[in-house]
């Protein structure tokens, strides 16, 4: 399909390589994975191309290479890193042979459940493509390089959670086999173990963004100079990719996060509460199940997760950038305007390959003492954390002096150096990102006063510690609201000169809010080593159970799982607060997609009526014009509501132009601004600068020229349209109705878990004199089974609703439910991980030995809560953040089909 827009052979072939390479980007993984010598070699090659490539006119071409060759070698030396510390941990002492076989079972049911899982996503990426290549080839309401991006960015987000947990199967015997020899042994195998997942996120991302612009900017025109992408339709085609991800990302959170607490509240049930056995006893059927799904659920979902965040914080900021400067106002002297739209889109790009290699140095800085408590572990994390974090801070504010245009009022002279505003918007980012991640810490962990409190409430009974659990996970939503609502006003301000009220700035202060989110996932490559090395710590606790092993070597493994636990909760609450960022940067990059949806539709109906000015819809005229070489081109133009309403006289004529049987000829009522001598006064681009009504004088909108407020007042977003209210309270509804599916599902799949190991225990009564072997097999297919069936309405939720709101509500209708999703979905999402995470560690402090220990009734009452807290945590609540950015990913590609097919577009509603 690809190669229909070249016309010779040749041109055909170069496209069809060029899409072919997209879409299986393995070769260059496995260049990057093969050796430093071969990646080197790729980025010499890189540079060779990229230098030949012909500049476009008034660019200056040499910074644009220099940036993406930053990018792109930041990302294969991601893809590097990650598999030197894959080979050091292959090298490691594996342990015993019951470790090893231990191992062996999970890794084998890990690879069964994820090649199950892709099979079915499969068949759904099949269906979805060929809808989005019919709305590309067959509707054109849509760029026709979507379906290949959409391709992509489920395949990377999928390979970047095999990837992940390849590893962390491997990684658990290591990392209990290190924890024999001593505390930061085990440390060490973990930590750089998870530090793989955080590595390929990071790196698959980034090449995916570099290789999609080259192809975009660099290889069409190559192929064919007659066949050439504005920057604004390069970044919104990009930004498509993001649904890809999306969608793979969706269906690994739900399938993995109800495989995994399935197993786990089956295991907890059944074992500790019934039988009296420890976690993980080789005696209990569940227990491989329930360290599959540490891998399956905890490992390739999360990665999958913020794969999705990674890119489309970055891809959602370039395309604000873009629009941003898509007018002179906002461009300095002396700059052209294209080069100040490119470089505003090349700095998410830079700041992100510059966290790659300052995460890289920060994952080397984190060791421990053999005799460390959990708050010295948290520490050393810290360190690490925190220098990534100080030396991001700074690269910001270096490279937004070089990259950043410098537009009067929004800058600030510190020594001589001009630093734009949006440096600190990056700063802004990171501080909001650090401050979550330290407020999900005090709230979970149980060297703080929350969990020891709630773990006194198990003292009481199940029935207190499970109200003290809900009532704490409501309580924690306070900070991170505040911090976002601050971390948003700020950002934005610092970006624009803090004009809020000036049309003109607003676009840039957007794009404040969308380069804090870049800012709060620059460290990524560390931040999620820290959320990736919970599971492998997990599941080497169990192995170390399993095997037999002495009891100090349980007593580190355990220690390393509890801090597991607190970061894994501050993983989740970092996730939610850049969803949150994120998805408000995906709501602005959405309007342009509108824009864009709006001028494919006058490219089409200037071709069927004859005639300078063209009735499409009640609110959308399209114009023609010629330009100073003669060429023919479309102008599309916006009707305020107001314009027509406020003049009886111009409402009765506007309506009797009827466009229900098409386009219609409005000649005799719009005329062009005209100079005194007749000729179109035309604007510094050589377009028309303006329309009016001839009857009275009222101006259209030139759709290119329109700010975020005119497609405001043209839909009306007020909270006072119906149609907006309506889509809000969907918003909100589809928050509620996904956790209650995603939880019922967690319960079924648990019911039929419990029974199994209970029908084990009564039918096989050796299994606990140690004379019988469990079936370890069978929980593994029901929690398998259960998932696969039940992860499929959920994630056909995020899907389907916002394409449905918006054919019948129209855009505002989708702005409401974006809206409700986002607010409704950040705060739901951060009460169930916090409460989660509590439950989990409260637990955890009464087996460490608070109120007499394991076996007691407060132990009992806090397994009990932390059963209820799995779904919370490890399923519901992570994968909100993933429904919130779908849902904003599904509405910018499905604008175009919107923007035109709607009830409200075609005048019904």
């Amino acid at each position: 399909m690809v190669s229909r827009m070249f016309g010779k052979r040749s041109r055909r072939a170069l496209a069809a390589v060029a899409a072919s390479v997209l879409c299986l980007g393995t070769p260059l993984v496995a260049i990057a994975q093969d050796s430093t010598d071969a990646a080197v070699a790729a980025a010499e090659t890189a540079a060779e191309v990229a230098t030949q490539v012909a500049p476009v006119a008034g660019v200056d071409n040499t910074t644009t290479v220099i940036v993406w060759l930053i990018a792109f070698l930041a990302s294969i030396c991601a893809l590097v890193q990650a598999y030197l510390f894959y080979k050091t941990m292959q090298d490691s002492d594996p342990g015993t042979d019951r470790m090893q076989e231990i191992a062996g079972y999970v890794r084998e049911g890990a690879n069964a459940y994820l090649t199950q899982q892709y099979k079915i996503v499969g068949i759904f990426f099949v269906i979805i493509v060929a809808l989005l290549a019919y709305a590309a080839f067959g509707l054109n309401v849509q760029s026709r390089w979507v379906p290949f991006a959409f391709l992509t960015g489920g395949f990377f987000s999928g390979l970047a959670g095999w990837f992940g947990m390849k590893t962390a199967t491997l990684a658990s015997n290591r990392t209990a086999a290190g924890a024999q020899k001593s505390l930061n042994a085990g440390l060490q195998v973990a930590f750089r173990s998870g530090a793989v997942m955080g590595l390929t996120v990071v790196g698959l991302g980034l090449l995916d963004i570099t290789l999609w612009f080259a192809v975009l900017y660099w290889i069409l025109p190559m192929v064919n100079p007659d066949y050439t992408m504005k920057l604004v339709d390069i970044t919104v085609t990009m930004l498509c990719f993001g649904m890809g991800a999306s969608s793979q990302a969706l269906f690994a959170r739900v399938g993995g996060g109800i495989f995994t607490k399935a197993a786990d509240v089956g295991a907890d049930l059944v074992g500790k509460v019934e039988q009296g056995i420890p976690e993980d006893d080789p005696r209990n059927p569940a227990t491989i199940a329930d360290n599959v799904g540490d891998n399956v659920g905890d490992v390739a979902g999360m990665g999958a997760d913020l794969y999705e965040s990674y890119c489309g914080s970055i891809l959602a900021t370039a395309a604000l950038g873009v629009a941003a400067y898509s007018t002179s106002i906002l461009v300095p002297d002396g700059m052209d305007g294209v080069q100040a739209q490119l470089q505003a889109m090349l700095l998410p790009m830079a700041i992100a390959a510059i966290g790659i290699f300052l995460s890289i140095a920060g994952i080397y800085v984190v060791r421990t003492k053999d005799d460390a408590t959990q708050k010295n572990l948290l520490a050393a994390l810290g360190r690490g954390i925190n220098l990534s974090t100080v030396l991001v801070a700074i690269a910001a504010i270096l490279l937004g002096a070089w990259l950043m245009p410098k537009t009067p009022g929004t800058t600030f002279n510190l020594g001589g150096l001009v630093i734009p505003g949006v440096a600190f918007s990056v700063i802004t980012g990171l501080l909001a990102g650090w401050l979550i991640g330290k407020w999900t810490e005090y709230a979970t962990s149980d060297e703080f006063s929350p969990t020891k409190k709630l773990a006194d409430q198990a003292l009481t009974g199940p029935a207190t510690i499970i109200i003290g659990g809900i009532a704490d996970g409501m309580m924690s939503v306070w900070l991170p609201v505040v911090v976002i609502c601050i971390g948003t006003l700020t950002s934005f301000g610092f970006a624009n000169g803090w004009n809020y009220a000036d049309v003109n700035f607003f676009a840039l202060g957007l794009y404040g809010v969308g380069i804090a989110a870049v800012g709060m996932l620059s460290t990524l490559g560390i931040t999620l080593a820290t959320d990736a090395y919970g599971p492998i710590a997990d599941n080497a606790g169990g192995n170390a159970e399993m095997s037999g092993l002495d009891p100090i070597v349980r007593q580190r493994t355990d220690a390393l799982d509890s801090l597991g636990n607190t970061t894994a909760a501050t993983g989740k609450g970092f996730a939610i607060g850049s969803a949150a960022l994120t998805a408000l940067a995906l709501m602005a990059a959405y309007i342009e997609e509108v824009r864009i949806g709006f001028e494919r539709w006058g490219d089409e109906v200037v071709e069927v009526v004859d005639a300078d000015f063209i009735k499409a819809s009640d609110g959308f005229v399209v114009s023609r014009y010629t330009d100073v070489e003669g060429t023919e081109h479309a102008a599309t133009w916006l009707v305020a509501p107001a314009t027509v309403a406020d003049n009886d006289e111009l409402t009765t004529a506007w309506d009797a132009k009827s466009f229900k049987e098409g386009p219609i000829a409005v000649d005799d009522m719009i005329a062009y601004d005209k100079n005194a001598d007749g000729s179109i006064v035309l604007d510094e681009k050589g377009r028309p600068a303006g329309a009016a009504f001839i009857s009275t004088g009222d101006k259209l909108t030139f759709l290119p020229a329109a700010h975020l407020q005119d497609f405001s007042n043209y839909y009306n977003f007020s909270v006072m349209n119906p149609k907006v209210l309506v889509g809000m309270f969907l918003g909100m509804m589809a928050t509620l109705v996904f956790c209650a599916m995603t939880m019922k599902a967690v319960g079924r799949a648990a019911q039929g878990m419990v029974e199994e190991v209970r029908r084990q225990f009564k039918e096989k009564p050796g299994i606990m004199e140690g004379t019988e072997l469990p079936d370890y097999a069978a929980p593994v297919a029901i929690s398998t089974k259960a998932a696969q069936r039940e992860m499929i309405l959920p994630s056909l939720l995020g899907l389907a609703l916002p394409v449905l709101t918006g054919l019948l509500l129209g855009v505002g209708g989708v702005m409401g439910l974006l809206v409700g999703t986002l607010t409704g979905g950040f705060c739901v999402a951060i009460f169930m991980a916090n409460a989660g995470g509590s439950w989990d560690n409260a637990k955890k402090y009464i087996e460490a030995g608070a109120h007499g220990g394991k076996g007691t009734d407060a132990h009992k009452a806090a397994v009990v809560g932390d059963t209820v807290g799995d779904p919370f945590k490890d399923t519901s609540g992570p994968s909100l953040n993933i429904l919130i950015k779908l849902m904003s990913m599904v509405s910018v590609v499905v604008a175009g089909l919107i923007v035109r097919y709607s009830l409200v577009a075609l005048g019904i509603f």
